[in-house]
């Protein structure tokens, strides 16, 4: 398995451009990352890449390698789930991925349930709320809320979530309750915003009477984790926009307060997404196929 392992990280550091990144990605040393690239091209006796203090770019045998490289790893990657399929003994190592508030309340707590189920699949789990890219950052299965930009991406409708304009008691006392959306964009009042780096321009869509309607709507704080946007709501620093399965716990209890329920906020998509080719593997199936059923069952539970 050493010269596949060796072809595995070549394909990681090429992708990624970078040796430890690649190293991270797939669990071993920098060290043993560079041995490997060193083995290969010694193999090969050619060089693959080019380095400098501050880059690592492929050379054009590089890029010839990278594209049979690809079509070995997929020959092997299929061979395996025609195997797993025959056996249904599905196992293997998957890469998912989700927004951090999805992530935490609705894949986490679900997971140990499908390694008992499925003891032979290993999973890793990556939280955030940037965009990911499935190809270059080696993800099976990525959750996702909204519409994704990426039209070669193959994707599995969970639901469409409620949202809510919320704030808590003691910033309304304050400020006032806002008593129409422009309210929102006028001065009058902070709104908390998700952004991350490379993120376009923040609106907030609403239902009116006249159709849904966008307002740029301003606040001093920004963060790219959602619940760090639900701990300052709650404390009183501003109003958020958030599905209602993110913060149903605090709208029960009054720490947080619907406004604006006239001119709601439109629902956003979950959905999980993968590549055509994902979808062929056995393990991948069953953990889309496992997840959305009882994601689909959280949400209900979580509506208030």
């Amino acid at each position: 398995m050493s010269y596949i392992d060796n072809i595995r990280t070549f394909v990681r550091v090429y992708e990624l451009g970078n040796m430890s990144a690649a190293a991270r990605d797939q669990r071993i040393s920098a060290a043993v990352a560079s041995s490997r690239i060193a083995q290969l091209e010694d193999h090969l006796g050619v060089r693959l890449f080019m380095r400098t203090t501050r880059q690592l770019n492929a050379t054009e045998q590089g890029e010839t390698f990278y594209e049979g490289a690809c079509k070995i790893l997929a020959s092997i990657d299929d061979a395996e789930a025609a195997v797993t399929s025959i056996t249904r003994s599905p196992r293997g190592l998957l890469h998912v991925a989700a927004p951090l508030g999805v992530g935490r309340r609705l894949i986490a707590p679900h997971i140990p349930a499908f390694k008992e189920e499925y003891p032979l699949i290993d999973l890793r789990l990556r939280l955030s709320d940037r965009k990911l890219d499935l190809t270059a950052e080696g993800l099976d299965v990525a959750f996702f809320l909204g519409l994704p930009e990426d039209s070669t991406l193959r994707i599995k409708k969970i639901a469409d979530c409620p949202r809510v304009l919320c704030a808590a008691p003691a910033y309304l006392e304050k400020r006032g309750v806002p008593d129409r959306p422009e309210a929102l964009t006028d001065g009058r009042h902070d709104c908390l915003n998700l952004r991350y780096p490379g993120a376009p321009e923040f609106q907030w869509q609403l239902e009116t009477s006249g159709g849904i309607r966008k307002f740029a709507v301003k606040g001093p704080f920004e963060s790219d984790d959602g619940d760090v946007l639900t701990s300052w709501a709650v404390h009183g620093h501003g109003i958020t926009l958030k599905p209602v399965f993110e913060i149903s716990e605090h709208l029960s209890s009054g720490r947080l307060v619907p406004v604006l329920q006239d001119t709601p906020p439109i629902p956003i998509q979950m959905a999980c997404l993968y590549t055509h080719r994902r979808h062929q593997d056995p393990k991948t199936r069953l953990f889309i196929d496992f997840m959305v059923d009882r994601v689909q069952k959280e949400l209900q539970a979580r509506q208030i």
